[in-house]
């Protein structure tokens, strides 16, 4: 009987040869007998009326899934089986399609296209919506001219269209109609002929648009859109089923649907079943296990035999498979209670062509990434739960996540969807409003416009609702279980243990992600940007999560292994490829250079020449040299290679993400024309290894270690390459995506402030006004209806986005920047190999984490003190480090100045006790040689709340003509002054003449030009004004700290700077003060320059005034005698400083006694000064006598030669080379 059936067995099954009972080895037991066959075979197959045996069974299945077969010929259709855009005539403008025939990007400015196929019954078809902008989809008739102006879908008589960005439908005219639309929706377009109707849905139906439509004989409708620039959606005609139950334009595979569920339902039969002895019972399928039996796998492989080619039809793949998998987790508890599905899958790859298995994992994967991203919003991600659960399943299967991630169904382009979180647009469909049914929003704001969490003068209603609403939050919260799937899933791919079939996962991986990289580092900055920030952004948290317990796990098992650092080697070994991105040093081709005289003290073995570098210069000019580099896994035969982010020559791939990722099978995208040919880049991928982990005194990737660097244990190597891309991640856009969600925030601020601001305006309007009231009230209720759907909205970005987890990410992130900033600082020059994006990130992702979080999150929460001290450090090092080129130093500038504006983060910058010192010097440095203006900002915020009359957050002038915009938050931070660093200013200025001099030669330079600029056009530019404030406070603080830098004369140059600052003062003074003068005109006017005002700049004048002429001891005369010396003093300017309201009353008394003793001084020099003849005056400046003269050219001036002589060694008149100056006394 065992042969016979193994006969039987092996003749029907022609796919391959199983061997199972065949085998003379086997016991004969492993066919049960003829009686127990037959009644197992009509207990599997139950519509069998006689006995069974294997020989019999192929052609009873052949006769079972004929059974019902049917051919029904629907009428109300005309066109080509399968329907698809007609991309060869029945279109307008420049589209992008697909390979499919169903995706489509717009690329004019309002483009049209219609399907293959009219209608004149009842039909249905779905758009997916992958852009959520200008588009109007619908039906046409063949009749209706499009063009690409201003006529498209809709606007013809014929046309009839929904347009959910404005909310409106279209026939000619338009009216209001339906909801708006969000990326991820899926709308369904109706038509019904017998009723003349059109109707969509979009989640729900939004009722009959359009009745008494055009019918009749040779009417007949097309689907069609139009759509602007760079929207993009994809159709669904019936290729897959349709998400809601209408009659597709396209037929479903009936006969095969029906076939794949008969012998889905003997599969079932199959896993249900059980011989126990000589007898067939029923069993628990979930139980059941792939034991080698062969009865059993005799029976499925005959069963496979006509399931397995069906399973390559992605209708069949959806509709059936994926809900029979998902059907089996439907019971709920953890993925690793259903080891049903892992069974199944050893089964597809027992029982399937190896070609037949992938097609259909491809398929079931796509299916689900679809259903993932195109699920309706619930609070509890319910739907999204259940396809996660699903991915996890499959990806716990060793062989099946292998394959996904080797032949790239599941790279990480396309897995990315599977990390995101969409933020929904419409709260009721999310169901927030039960969730969180009281709402609240903030009302009191501190002095620098953050909400507090609990003011003191909040009343009791007020208290309630703030404590209904986060209740209501952390309800949300925890509802919100999807990120655990998510994580589960990466670590997953993460795997490096699975190495018995072949190459870990976290190799496979590893290079799938560093191609991910490389392709959205190579477009960034361009509409064609592969991956959205909103998706980058929940993968990176995501990898950030897994890498973290990875790393943890791998220092558990490496005593004495330190937190998260990405090791220096790895910027200039070769090993990793960083795209062309900057370095700190400029372009690697520059840095490849003076590798030769570093690689002796940077202990690098390898041949420099082996570093894989390309600059942006070696570009493929031909097809034989994009053969020669043709990267791996790029197309053989005569076409020039071309890497990923260029499978299309119109670069349409870019937008795949959008709609193909989660639509068709990812295939490249073809423009309706003849492609041309692109210049393109091949930049070759090494593929990482298990190699370069490094074993038996092999580095691996890190070779090339410092001799001067001790060794520290490190984490698994593979990790190391990880943490660098989230790194690169972070840069590449996740730091703007997390700046452009708190939008949401701020829109909240501003309603709450307008409703607050409403209600005022309420409680002041007198009763008899009704008319104002009626208004008041209607604004108030939209003010009030819009605040609870912002609150709503941002309780969710604040628990998906803004949440203390996604804090301690971006924290992590912040540790791991600093850590390998500072080791990768001592490593002397090759410091400048370092990728800019490194520094770039550390001060990003402090910046979001002090501005973005809060209040949902707040920094106090974290250990931040030594991180503060530590940026501090990188910050005050690196922004004049003579290593780093670019604009990055500019970058450091302007955090720097940040940095010192908040008094955590000062008191961080005096802690640093080895750079602070060196930082003042770098920040004393003469101003020509580098940009000047963020160095000032700096110097004045380290004196801001010391200076005269400076310790103002808002403007004073400003107040006395809003006074309302004394109880709004202000946009400068109190001042905190640092009387430490104040200090280390005023030694080093003391001790080095030499630099004094030049400073502050360079900043007297400064403010003549940048005063001089902005009288020049003084109604255009107020950042001129605002400069010479900020350096008349730079030099306020030098008198104030240096006054001998001035004062005392046996300094060099110092009676020099001493006139030209009382030239400088007089000239300000004489523009600012007179009356009448395009300057007082424009501060009438209150023109649009807010900063422009008398008080700003006086106070600042006066500061310096003051200092030199009432606090300056025995020299106040000495700078009243230069002053009053100089031809534009006037003593009517230095009255006008007595006007100014907002000065304390002891800074007044010192005006005052500066204005009495300067009118006594002038009065004594009016009667000492003797007229000098106009042949003695100094042919220079006209203003003094001449006292000086030239060698060797004799010719001579007044001192003012000195101030020319500090910029300029040539003579004023002759251009000869001056090589001394002499005191001149007339004979």
């Amino acid at each position: 009987m065992s042969s016979k059936g193994s006969g039987g067995g092996g003749t029907a099954l022609s796919r391959r040869n199983y061997r199972l009972a065949s085998d003379m080895d086997k016991p004969k037991s492993t066919i049960v007998n003829e009686r127990l066959l037959s009644d197992y075979l009509r207990h599997i197959f139950p519509s069998a009326n006689k006995p069974l045996a294997f020989q019999d069974l192929d052609a009873h299945l052949e006769m079972l899934l004929c059974e019902g077969e049917t051919a029904d010929d629907v009428e109300g259709r005309l066109g080509p089986q399968p329907v698809v855009l007609d991309h060869t005539g029945g279109f307008e403008g420049l589209l992008f399609v697909d390979d499919d025939l169903l995706g489509v990007i717009g690329h004019s400015n309002f483009s049209s296209i219609r399907a293959t196929t009219c209608v004149y019954k009842k039909w249905a078809y779905e758009v997916l919506i992958s852009s959520q902008g200008l588009m109007q989809i619908g039906w046409c008739t063949l009749n209706c001219r499009f063009n690409q102006e201003q006529e498209g879908v809709g606007d013809t008589p014929d046309s009839y269209a929904y347009d959910g960005n404005r909310v409106r439908k279209w026939n000619v005219v338009t009216t209001n109609y339906g909801k708006s639309w969000a990326a991820g929706d899926i709308v369904s377009c109706l038509i019904d002929l017998d009723d003349a109707t059109i109707a969509f849905c979009n989640g729900q139906s939004l009722g009959t648009a359009f009745g008494d439509i055009k019918t009749g004989p040779g009417v007949a409708y097309f689907p069609a859109i139009s759509l602007s620039f760079k929207e993009s959606v994809a159709f669904n005609f019936g290729s897959r089923p349709l998400r809601y139950p209408y009659l597709p334009l396209q037929d479903p595979p009936a006969a095969d649907l029906l076939k794949a569920h008969k012998l889905l339902g003997f599969v079932k039969n199959v896993l249900s079943t059980r011989i126990d002895e000589e007898r067939v019972v029923d069993t628990d399928c979930s139980v059941w296990r792939l034991d080698g039996e062969a009865t059993v796998l005799i029976t499925l492989a005959h069963i496979f035999n006509h399931f397995a080619p069906l399973m390559c039809k992605v209708y069949l793949v959806e509709d059936v498979l994926m809900n029979f998998l998902l059907g089996i987790l439907e019971g709920g508890g953890s993925v690793d209670e259903h080891p049903l599905i892992q069974q199944l899958l050893d089964l597809f790859w027992l029982l399937m062509e190896d070609y037949e298995v992938n097609e259909c994992l491809k398929q079931l994967m796509m299916s689900l990434l679809r259903a993932y991203r195109f699920s309706p919003i619930i609070p509890d991600l319910g739907f999204q739960i259940h396809y996660l659960r699903l991915t996890t399943a499959i990806l716990r299967h060793e062989k099946s996540r292998k394959y996904l991630l080797r032949e790239g169904t599941f790279d990480v382009l396309r897995s990315v969807v599977f990390f995101y979180i969409k933020t929904p647009l419409r709260v009721k469909e999310a169901g927030l409003e039960e969730l969180i049914p009281t709402t609240w929003w903030p009302t009191h704001f501190d002095k620098e416009g953050k909400d507090e969490r609990e003011p003191k003068d909040e009343s009791s209603d007020e208290r309630l609702r703030r404590r209904a609403y986060e209740r209501g939050c952390q309800r949300l919260k925890k509802r919100i279980e999807v990120e655990e799937l998510q994580v589960q899933i990466l670590r997953l791919l993460l795997n490096n243990k699975d190495k018995s079939t072949g190459e870990a996962s976290r190799y496979i991986f590893l290079n799938k992600f560093r191609k991910f990289l490389q392709e959205n580092a190579s477009n960034r900055g361009t509409p064609t940007a592969l991956c959205p920030p909103e998706y980058m952004l929940c993968f990176l948290h995501r990898l950030i999560t897994a890498v973290r317990a990875c790393w943890d796990e791998s220092c558990k098992k490496s005593p004495g292994s330190v937190s998260a650092f990405v090791p220096p080697q790895l910027f200039y070994n070769g090993k990793v490829d960083y795209f062309d991105l900057q370095r700190l040093g400029g372009l690697l081709s520059h840095l490849k250079k003076t590798l030769k005289d570093l690689a002796s003290k940077a202990n690098i073995i390898i041949d420099p020449a082996e570093i894989q570098a390309t600059s942006m210069d070696d570009l493929d000019e031909d097809d034989e040299s994009g053969a020669a580099q043709r990267p791996a896994g790029a197309s053989a035969g005569g076409a020039p290679a071309r890497p990923g982010w260029l499978s299309s020559p119109t670069l349409g791939r870019a937008n795949r993400f959008l709609s193909t990722a989660a639509v068709s099978l990812m295939t490249p995208r073809r423009p309706l024309g003849q492609p041309e040919k692109v210049k393109v880049r091949a930049l070759a991928m090494e593929q990482r290894t298990e190699e370069d982990e490094g074993s038996h005194g092999n580095d691996g990737l890190l070779l090339g270690r410092p001799v001067d660097q001790s060794h520290q244990p490190v984490a698994d190597k593979s990790l190391l390459e990880i943490t660098d891309g989230i790194v690169m991640m972070y840069n590449l856009s996740v730091h703007q995506q997390l700046g452009k969600m708190v939008v949401v925030a701020d829109d909240v601020h501003e309603y709450a402030a307008a409703l607050k601001d409403t209600d005022e305006k309420i409680a002041r309007c007198p009763p008899r006004r009704s008319d104002i009231l009626e208004e008041l009230h209607k604004s108030q209720k939209v003010f009030a209806e819009k605040l609870n759907h912002l609150s709503r909205r941002l309780a969710w970005i604040n628990a998906t986005i803004y949440s203390k987890e996604k804090m301690l990410d971006v924290y992590w992130l912040v540790r791991v920047c600093i850590g390998t900033i500072e080791r990768a600082d001592r490593t002397g020059s090759l410091f400048a190999f370092m990728p800019e994006f490194y520094l770039n990130v550390a001060m990003y992702a402090y910046n979001a984490l002090k501005n973005y979080f809060s209040p949902a999150s707040s920094m106090d929460q974290l250990p931040y003190e030594e991180t503060l001290t530590q940026l501090a450090a990188i910050l005050a090092k690196h922004f004049a480090d003579p290593r780093i080129v670019g604009t990055i130093k500019d970058a450091l500038m302007q955090a720097l100045a940040s940095y010192v504006c908040y008094p955590q983060s000062l008191r961080a910058v005096e802690r640093i006790a080895e750079d602070r010192v060196a930082m003042m010097r770098n920040l004393l440095a003469p101003y020509e040689q580098r940009p000047w203006a963020q160095t000032n900002w700096i110097l004045v915020r380290l004196w801001r709340g010391c200076g005269f009359g400076y310790r103002y957050t808002r403007l004073p002038h400003l107040l006395k003509t809003k006074p309302e915009d004394a109880n709004l938050p202000s946009l400068q931070p109190e001042p905190c002054p640092s009387l430490l660093l104040q200090r280390h200013m005023a030694r080093l200025l003391s001790a080095d003449k030499d630099m004094a001099a030049s400073f502050l030669n360079s900043v007297l330079n400064q403010l003549n030009w940048a005063f001089s600029e902005f009288i020049g056009m003084i109604q255009e530019c107020a950042t001129c004004f605002d400069l010479s404030v900020s350096l008349l406070r730079v030099l306020e603080m030098t008198v104030t700290l240096v006054p001998e830098i001035f004062l005392d004369w046996s300094r060099p140059s110092a009676e020099l700077l001493l006139r030209r600052l009382a030239q400088l003062l007089n000239q300000v003074l004489n523009r600012v003060t007179a009356e009448k003068n395009l300057f007082d005109r424009v501060v009438n006017l209150r023109l649009p320059l807010e900063s422009v005002d008398h008080y700003p700049i006086l106070v600042a004048v006066t500061g310096i005034l003051v200092r030199l002429l009432v606090d300056g001891d025995r020299h106040t005369c000495r700078a009243a005698c230069v002053l009053l010396s100089d031809p534009c003093f006037q003593l009517h300017s230095i009255q006008h400083l007595l006007s100014s309201d907002y000065i304390s009353v002891e800074e007044k008394l010192k005006v005052e006694s500066m204005l009495a003793f300067l009118t006594r001084e002038s009065q004594k020099a009016a009667t000492s000064t003797q007229p000098a003849s106009e042949d003695d005056l100094c042919p220079i400046c006209y203003a003094h006598s001449i006292s000086a003269v030239f060698q060797p050219c004799s010719h001579k001036s007044c001192a003012c030669i000195n101030q020319h002589l500090m910029n300029n060694k040539d003579c004023f008149f002759c251009k000869a080379t001056i090589t001394a100056v002499d005191d001149y006394c007339k004979p």
